[in-house]
């Protein structure tokens, strides 16, 4: 079973750059990310989802590949190529895998303009040393939201918090 974590930052760009020290310590197999969204909120108040994988164009591409060999089957490659892909992108375009949009979105309503958060799904960590190898933003971070157990999380919020 995953966990959800949600960390909100007062700056946009603390975010993004927490999403890629969690992304570096993924090809370390420090942690197993399921999703990981950054959710922004500009000043004119309008909430914006920065996803990791872009749906739309893995789907085009699977949809392009299965089209042509469908095609390739008919006689006409191109074609097939051609709706395949249009599919594959529309059906990408409607999944939503991960963590639910409209939860993200409802959440980041409350944030003030300007702030962001990231949204974590993880499936397993060394919590150990994920926490050492994020010790930059140790106090620049508040956590919103969790399903982790009691004391991992009053140990997270202490870490993120700068309490610790």
């Amino acid at each position: 079973m995953s966990d959800l974590i949600v960390v909100s930052f007062p700056e946009e760009h603390l975010a993004f750059e927490l999403r890629a020290e969690l992304a570096k310590m993924q090809k370390a197999y420090l942690i197993d990310m399921e999703d990981v969204v950054v959710v922004t909120k500009d000043d004119a108040g309008k909430v914006k989802l920065h996803q990791a994988v872009n749906l739309s164009a893995v789907g085009a591409v699977g949809g392009g590949f299965w089209g042509m060999l469908i095609g390739l089957v008919f006689l006409n490659p191109l074609l097939g190529a051609a709706v395949g892909a249009g599919a594959g992108a529309l059906s990408g375009k409607f999944s939503d895998i991960g963590i639910n949009d409209d939860f993200m979105k409802g959440l980041a309503q409350n944030f003030q303009p300007g702030c962001s958060a990231v949204f974590i799904l993880v499936r397993k960590v060394t919590a150990d040393k994920v926490i050492d190898g994020l010790a930059e933003f140790k106090g620049k971070g508040k956590v919103l939201q969790t399903s982790l157990e009691k004391d991992q999380e009053e140990s997270l919020k202490a870490f993120l918090e700068g309490t610790r």
